[in-house]
């Protein structure tokens, strides 16, 4: 029974696909994978003699797959994820539909051309999602559903239709994958569709226990739909004949290097390989010698990821009512002379064994990118799959307006971490507007990361509405409330499908026109395991809001295992993105805001926020109470550093960051009971202000106001770096006026113990802030 939601826009297109003409695509689109490979690598100019690479076996491999996907079954309103090694296939399908100039087929891994795997942003032909790294292109389309489902149910229309992965079977040993399909979430979402192409090959070898019924059950105990596409239609009719029963059993029992040393055989060979030596061996071999060779030859191929027609029957039987896994049995090389073979995977065709495939095809090994002519009927094929899957342009709408200050000066003792929870409800009263826009994430930490107010406030978000057993328990602080409205997604505890989700949620804006500020929350040590994903998001064009809570050797009572070290150098080093790690409730609400007015738009960021459960006296931010003092120390803020106290003669500057900033303070007051005068600077973004600093010399293009205001050069002192982190984060600020300085922080794993302890184990604690000024005022002195 079909769903309502999901499945009325599911119409698959008319059968008006001519056999013959859908079997010259297929042939076509192979050649062209193949020939688009073999210029850059054997006809382009290679000046370095550096390889340049390519994968005419794996493209090989899903030419039937995609053909038969794109020029059959895809509609308008499908998205499609191809795997990384495919998208030479990708590029030939464009190609054809008319998608992709004829000048970039020669510009495969070149510079400014098609790039290595499928690129949402930079390839010059449409591709649905980036892939690459594998497994994340792979379950990309499961976040995508749960985003555009997200859009459709909270804000408006964002279309329908089937998220299709296409996955090498190799790809399937990514344990990201496996996080994905088992989330309690997926197993609602009707329109997801996976083909996996198992060719039973990966990099080095055929993988030799592959076991495809063990796949299957994993997949149907996670409430999946399993089709398994085995053998096509000539194996199938020669299982009918006598004997055909013994052959079947024969094919299925031989082991995957077995078989896949079948495709490298002649027929006469295969005659006396196939029956093998069992009892039936005999029927086996009477069977194959009523077979002449070209039958014997093509039926040990003819597996269901080749024929068109097992691949049509495997469509039609997809249940849309929950996810679909079809498991195509493919050859790598399929069709190409490396066929089968067990180190194809970035083997090259030798010129003569391109010209020998020109011959086969009836094909110009010198001109080599011809399109149909319009009048037969493959190229009638071409342009009405086109018309099919042309897409109506999308309407950009402008994010909501982000205010700059929510005009509040908090006060008492605080931590930044119950910041982010107050801020998030501030706007939904001040900013109603921009909090619509806001969808949080998180793997089972809400309540411990300060967010149960907000979930109380805005619900859980559920593709249906689950009723809350709870809600009339006095005693429950927390309320559980699941509806297609509500603006809080939970996951398990799996940080790669965090990031994921907010990949997706972050791209709606270039998707379907419409932006989200999504903001997924995680224990800040587990950043790291979530990075490579996140990073592919933001390289896809997501746009999202990390936040990493609680963090650093702060957490002094959780040991080694808890306390991140390495994360306050993200902002320095990953690509668009903007980091910050605030010292107190008002740089937090600051940081936070500016983060959002970068989501949502084709000139955005992803923003990375590191907060602490370290309760701090607001005082110690001296907030300026003049208006436009206020206005010009948020402006620091969001731009990297202020500076928090400025003294007569400074003698030493101590600089310090996030939870670190009391110590800071106090070393301050105790070196001023020595007579020696410190300046005190606030630095909220490493990376923000290594970027005026590249950009000064000339080297990035960003502001640079802000290295005058924080660190005047009249005012260059020796100068104290202080975080709770690696201390290399800090330690080019003295590089700004080529000062000496004393980089403080944690190079090594943490320790259990009382904070002070902690911190005094490090070298971050006060008394340590104080040595190193002395010392740096020591030798200046001296």
């Amino acid at each position: 029974m079909k769903s309502a939601q999901i499945l009325d826009p599911f119409e698959r297109p008319a059968d008006t696909v001519t056999p013959d003409a859908l079997r010259s695509i297929e042939e076509r689109v192979l050649w062209l994978s193949t020939a688009i490979i073999h210029h850059a690598n054997r006809v382009r100019p290679n000046p370095s003699g550096l390889k340049v690479g390519g994968h005419q076996a794996s493209s090989a491999s899903i030419t039937s797959i995609m053909t038969a996907l794109w020029f059959e079954h895809l509609t308008d309103a499908d998205r499609v994820s191809v795997k990384p090694h495919a998208s030479p296939v990708l590029h030939a399908i464009n190609y054809l539909l008319g998608n992709l100039d004829e000048r970039y087929l020669t510009t495969l891994r070149e510079f400014g051309g098609l790039q290595s795997y499928p690129s949402r942003t930079k390839d010059p032909d449409p591709a649905d999602y980036s892939t690459g790294s594998v497994g994340i292109g792979a379950t990309a389309p499961i976040w995508g559903a749960i985003a555009r489902r997200y859009v459709d149910a909270k804000i408006g229309p964002a279309g329908k239709g089937r998220q299709y992965s296409l996955v090498g079977d190799a790809e399937l040993d990514e344990g990201a994958v496996w996080e994905a399909i088992l989330d309690p979430s997926v197993r609602d979402l009707g329109e997801i569709v996976w083909i996996v192409d198992l060719n039973r090959q990966s990099l080095d070898r055929v993988v030799p226990n592959i076991a495809a019924g063990r796949l299957a059950s994993m997949f149907d105990a996670a409430g999946w739909q399993v089709i398994t596409v085995k053998f096509g239609r000539l194996l199938e009719t020669l299982f009918t004949r006598p004997g055909g029963d013994a052959l079947r059993e024969r094919i299925l029992s031989m082991p995957n290097a077995e078989y896949q040393r079948l495709l490298r055989c002649t027929a006469e060979e295969l005659r006396s390989r196939i029956p093998g030596d069992g009892e039936r061996a005999p029927e086996i071999a009477t069977l194959i010698a009523e077979l002449d060779d070209a039958t014997l030859t093509a039926a040990i191929r003819n597996l269901g990821g080749h024929d068109l027609d097992a691949l049509r029957q495997a469509f039609a039987d997809i249940d849309d009512t929950r996810p679909t896994v079809i498991i195509a049995y493919t050859i790598k090389g399929h069709g190409l002379p490396t066929e089968g073979h067990p180190q194809n995977h970035s083997s090259l065709l030798t010129v003569e064994q391109f010209d020998e495939l020109a011959a086969k095809m009836t094909m110009d090994a010198r001109h080599p990118w011809a399109r149909f002519d319009p009048e037969t009927d493959a190229g009638r094929m071409c342009a009405q799959t086109a018309r099919r899957l042309a897409r109506a342009p999308i309407q950009m709408h402008t994010p909501p307006t982000v205010p700059d200050d929510l005009g509040r000066t908090p006060g008492g003792t605080s931590t930044t971490q119950a910041a982010l929870g107050r801020a998030l409800l501030a706007l939904t009263r001040d900013a109603p507007e921009s909090a619509e826009r806001i969808v949080t994430v998180s793997p089972d930490v809400s309540s411990t990361t300060n967010l149960a107010g907000w979930l109380n406030k805005v619900e859980i978000w559920s593709p249906a509405e689950r009723r809350n057993w709870f809600d009339d328990d006095a005693e429950t602080i927390m309320h559980w409330r699941e509806k297609p409205t509500g603006q809080h997604m939970e996951l398990g505890i799996a940080e790669t499908n965090l990031v994921g989700l907010m990949g997706e949620l972050g791209a709606t804006w270039s998707r379907w026109g419409q932006p989200l500020f999504p903001i997924g929350v995680m224990y800040d040590p587990f950043v790291e395991r979530a990075l490579e994903p996140w990073s592919y998001g933001i390289y896809a064009g997501g746009q999202s809001i990390l936040v990493g809570t609680p963090s650093g050797v702060t957490l002094a009572a959780e040991g080694g295992a808890h306390q991140s070290i390495t994360t306050p150098s993200i902002g320095l080093e990953q690509p668009g993105c903007v980091s910050w790690e605030p010292a107190f409730v008002i740089d937090t609400e600051w940081t936070l805001l500016a983060a959002m007015r970068l989501l949502g738009r084709p000139d955005g960021s992803s923003a990375y926020l590191r907060l602490s459960t370290r309760p701090v006296d607001q005082s110690l931010a001296a907030v300026p109470t003049d208006p436009a003092a206020r206005e010009r120390r948020r402006r620091q803020v969001v731009a990297g550093a202020y500076p928090l106290r400025r003294v007569a003669d400074p003698v030493v500057t101590l600089v310090g960051m996030g939870a670190l900033m009391t110590e800071t303070l106090a070393a301050a007051d105790r070196l001023a009971a020595q007579d020696i005068a410190a300046d005190v600077v606030c630095v909220t973004s490493p990376g923000l202000l290594f970027e005026a600093q590249q950009a000064r010399r000339g080297l990035a293009e960003a502001p640079t106001w802000i290295l005058d205001q924080a660190f005047p050069a009249d005012r260059a002192t020796p100068m104290v770096t202080v975080l709770d982190g690696h201390p290399h984060t800090l330690a080019f600020l003295t590089g700004i006026r080529g000062v000496a300085g004393a980089a403080l922080g944690v190079s090594r794993f943490g320790q259990v113990g009382s904070l002070d302890d902690v911190y005094r184990h490090h070298g971050i604690d006060t008394g340590s802030i104080v040595r190193a000024a002395l010392d740096l005022v020591g030798a200046a002195g001296s």
